[in-house]
């Protein structure tokens, strides 16, 4: 299979982080998200109900990413993972990239981040 749903630039703003400044204040993040799945049901017959809602995939990763106060970006990306498999069963793949383009790093940077894959077992 090699359909994809993508749903890109997803910002949250959340308290993630080892620094006391990051829990307290929080900062701006944005979420990538590539979900492999089988579109061939829903490309035939135009049914939501053959696919995956949209809104409903960013609400569950929305929530997951905000739920709780991470140390590191490798944790909430894996929550956003485990929560989107966990609730979209045609989902068989995940991919999550989380930017933190605001990250306390002493250089002058475009992006860091992290890129997460999971597939269900």
């Amino acid at each position: 299979m090699s359909d994809t749903i993508f749903i890109k630039g997803v910002l949250i703003h959340a308290r993630h982080g080892l620094l006391d400044h990051e829990a307290e204040v929080g900062q701006r993040f944005v979420i990538d998200l590539d979900l492999s799945i089988d579109l061939a049901e829903s490309s035939r017959t135009d049914k939501l109900s053959d696919t995956v809602s949209y809104s409903d995939v960013v609400a569950t990763a929305t929530a997951a990413f905000k739920d709780r106060n991470y140390y590191l970006l490798e944790r909430a990306a894996g929550a956003v993972a485990e929560a989107v498999l966990a609730a979209f069963e045609r989902i068989s793949t995940v991919t999550v990239t989380v930017h933190k383009p605001h990250a306390p790093i002493a250089a002058i940077f475009d992006d860091v981040g992290v890129i997460i894959t999971r597939t269900r077992s």
